[in-house]
């Protein structure tokens, strides 16, 4: 149980947030792939990403942290990896983790079977199942849910895959089946998912061709060695570009952080409602920049749906906080992905700002929010991230603005991806 403050005289500074973990978790397993040591500079440091690294051990690739958080991985490479015997990886809760390296082991023909805490464990896993086995794998499961035993790995042969939901997650394990595999693999994305791999794959030796929403990857390529740097997590970001934005009295300047435009969604949301942030672009591989964002009295209430969502879906819950600020009637919609998170946010979200005094209400996919409304408590409260730490850190804003005494059952469970969040909250509060 951790008391939560309000800011009365706003929230001051600078920061360097955490690195993004959609990247971090990509940079180790193509790391992990290549013979040799791949160098991987301001890595995320997060239970998520100890998954990973823990996942690829028993495989004989080794990880190494200096001094300054650099993470080497030395790797004997896939041809050369172990295939132990009766192999159990437990991925905590670590939903990219078990999606991707699924791919992986298919590709690799790995037999192995996969488990995760119970979080984990009811988050739909058919979803990469499906084109997996479709693909010529052969995968047991308990109906869609781990523990999921991979059997047999995918056919050699030519992969194309339409996406048919807007998962990045999904598009990454038949992406890293075929190229684990050789096979020239041809995926259209019409969704517009996060393409971080996409992006990293050549500064590891790897030719993407792309036109539209298609890319191929040829086969038979050899992945290399290679040394990258990556950027401040925008998801991380978004709570501090948020609380900025309507923690009155407040200046926030964010450094590096990656504006992919498949994941700035949050931006043009911030840019709709009225909120005044500039930012100034940076030269690197990956889309970067520095943002300053000042608070803004007057929001405006703004719609999102299907085709912004998957630029922000990881957001939504800060930006449903923010709503709550906002003059006039936000509707989110198209974000049934919600529901298969960490919780249920749809309904967590909503549950939890109502505990506040929010004008919330949660339809089958998003919400309907109401605004301007003050926050308020009337009696000691306490609010539940219910073990998500995106829930946990939007309630930790959420009471910057409350009046009343907000206690947060579980704070730990920002660890996932943000181990020292309530840290850099006190950073923005001194």
């Amino acid at each position: 149980m951790q008391r939560l403050r309000k800011a009365n005289d706003g929230l001051i500074g600078e920061l360097r947030g955490p690195s993004d973990k959609s990247i971090t978790h990509r940079a180790l397993i193509l790391g992990a792939l290549a013979k040799g040591q791949t160098i991987i500079k301001n890595p995320l440091m997060s239970a998520d990403i100890t998954s990973t690294m823990n996942a690829l051990r028993p495989l004989g690739v080794d990880f190494n942290v200096d001094s300054y958080g650099t993470i080497y991985v030395d790797s004997p490479g896939m041809d050369n990896f172990k295939r132990p015997e009766n192999l159990v990886l437990d991925m905590g809760n670590s939903g990219t983790s078990t999606r991707l390296l699924v791919g992986v082991f298919a590709g690799l023909n790995l037999p192995v079977t996969i488990v995760g805490d119970s979080s984990l464990s009811m988050r739909p896993m058919q979803r990469v199942i499906n084109p997996l086995t479709a693909l010529g794998a052969e995968i047991q499961s308990i109906d869609g849910h781990l523990p999921l035993k991979i059997v047999r790995g995918i056919q050699h042969q030519p992969i194309n895959f339409v996406l048919p939901l807007g998962s990045a997650q999904v598009k990454n394990a038949v992406l890293l089946a075929g190229l684990v595999a050789g096979v020239t693999t041809t995926i259209t994305d019409s969704f517009g998912t996060r393409d971080h791999t996409e992006q990293m794959l050549p500064d590891f030796g790897i030719t993407v061709k792309r036109e539209g929403d298609t890319f191929r990857i040829p086969g038979g390529q050899i992945i290399h060695i290679t040394e990258l740097e990556v950027p401040a997590d925008i998801s991380a970001a978004a709570f501090w570009l948020i609380s900025g934005m309507i923690v009155p009295k407040s200046v926030i300047k964010l450094e590096k952080v990656n504006i992919n435009k498949t994941r700035a969604g949050i931006l043009k949301a911030i840019h709709q409602m009225g909120a005044k942030f500039k930012l100034e672009k940076l030269v690197a591989a990956e889309p970067m920049a520095n943002i300053i964002i000042r608070y803004q009295k007057k929001l405006k209430a703004i719609n999102i749906g299907s085709n912004e969502v998957p630029s922000m879906i990881d957001e939504l819950p800060i930006i449903a906080l923010a709503a709550t600020q906002a003059n006039g009637k936000t509707i989110i919609s198209g974000a049934q992905e919600l529901a298969v998170k960490e919780t249920n946010r749809i309904t967590t979200v909503t549950n939890e700002l109502l505990k506040l005094g929010a004008d919330i209400t949660a339809t089958k996919d998003g919400f309907i929010i109401n605004g301007p409304t003050k926050l308020v408590v009337k009696r000691p409260t306490i609010v539940n991230g219910h073990g998500d730490h995106r829930i946990a850190m939007m309630l930790g804003i959420a009471a910057l603005i409350t009046d009343g005494e907000v206690n947060l059952a579980d704070p730990d469970s920002v660890g996932i991806s943000y181990p020292t969040f309530f840290e850099d909250l006190e950073h923005f509060m001194k």
